[in-house]
């Protein structure tokens, strides 16, 4: 696994490009672009209607932004997994979710 951390820009690009590169996909690269779960999953898909931009990153359309309540300046993790050639792009709602159940794990099952 490959991570980042990156805040989204007003156009909606994630300017890491790290994980990109670690997944191999350059400036023009076609994507699908998915939410599943409160989380963004981007596969490579020929056929793709999104695209790694010029500069090489990723781009995530107003649409996109919107299924999981992203705006301008929200840092995201990033994920990139080259073995399935999958990156997972995960929300501050989505960590916030995994950390409080690890915690709550960590702390008896959530009882304080």
């Amino acid at each position: 696994m490959v991570y980042g951390l990156a805040a989204i820009d007003s156009s909606g690009r994630i300017p890491d490009r790290t994980v990109i590169r670690a997944l191999g996909r350059g400036p023009g690269t076609r994507l699908h672009i998915r939410e599943g779960l409160g989380v963004i999953v981007v596969g490579l898909d020929r056929q793709g209607v999104f695209t790694v931009t010029g500069q090489g990153h990723l781009h995530l359309p107003g649409t996109v932004r919107h299924w999981c309540g992203l705006a301008t300046g929200d840092r995201v993790l990033l994920a990139a997994n080259p073995a399935d050639d999958l990156l997972v792009v995960h929300p501050p709602a989505a960590l916030d979710a995994m950390v409080v159940a690890v915690h709550a794990d960590l702390l008896g099952g959530g009882q304080a």
